[in-house]
């Protein structure tokens, strides 16, 4: 099973390390692929006042060093196609926002790298749709045919993070799973899929107590993997903490989500 988990954005230093370090029995354990989840940049926050984050050179460098002291594959966002080879060079996955999962240009200058290629599905898009931008990538790596098979030998996953339901909300069509992993191996967003946009005037809000009740959902249906957003305490972190899982409750979940698996 695929796991991406930490923290939504690099606060510091220290709370990166720490975060990471909590994590280290799923990179230890072989029934996990485990992948450690920063952002250097969160360009897409609601208000300008919002912390986004020690931007790109600052953050490459503190997710290198995690890499360097624990081990870990990583994951992080990309924004511009400017950024895409200084970013390549660091992590394993890189990951297309929501928002920009049409952006040719940026789906193009990360498909002509080696790195794993990770779309998330906009909140505004028909899961069938997201085909066309998987093609994109596939394409781009010389390959014509969109399917699981191609996209998982050429390094395309897609991931699930909700749609938009009138105004700050988000719901999951647990449909959309089975329909995109026709296309290519599906993550499941837990956190981001119980996100409120906008509900924190200028903040996104959020409700973190229904993130073990979609998770298990997403893995009856059948994934490929989950991602979560994770802290020690959520109620302190500059970005997301309305829609984190505290990393205490990180292990129980994950047993119990490795065990539907294996019912299905």
């Amino acid at each position: 099973m695929i796991l991406i988990a930490g923290p939504c954005v690099i606060e510091s230093e220290k709370n990166v390390f720490k975060i990471a370090k909590s994590l280290q029995n799923y990179h230890q354990d072989e029934r996990f692929d485990f992948y450690f989840k920063a952002s250097y940049d969160k360009a897409n926050r609601t208000s300008l006042e919002s912390y986004r984050g020690p931007g790109l050179d600052e953050g490459l460098k503190l997710l290198q060093k995690v890499k360097d002291d624990f081990g870990y594959k990583l994951l992080t966002d990309i924004h511009e196609s400017s950024q895409v080879q200084a970013v390549s060079e660091v992590v394993d996955i890189m990951q297309i926002p929501a928002f920009l999962c049409r952006q040719t240009d940026l789906l193009v200058a990360a498909a002509k790298t080696d790195a794993v290629i990770n779309i998330k599905k906009g909140q505004f898009m028909n899961p069938n749709d997201m085909r066309y931008s998987v093609l994109k990538v596939l394409k781009s790596r010389g390959c014509d045919e969109v399917g699981f098979e191609n996209a998982k030998k050429h390094g395309v996953l897609l991931t699930e993070r909700g749609s938009s339901f009138g105004y700050g909300n988000l719901v999951v069509d647990m449909r959309a799973l089975p329909i995109m992993r026709e296309f290519a191996p599906v993550i499941f967003d837990a956190t981001h899929s119980v996100q409120m946009p906008g509900s924190g005037g200028g903040t996104t809000g959020g409700d973190s107590a229904m993130v073990p009740y979609l998770s298990k959902a997403a893995a009856a249906v059948g994934v490929d993997g989950f991602f979560f957003e994770t802290h020690f305490d959520p109620s302190i972190a500059l970005s997301d903490g309305p829609n984190m899982l505290k990393l205490d409750k990180l292990k129980t979940l994950s047993e119990t989500l490795l065990k539907i698996q294996e019912v299905v």
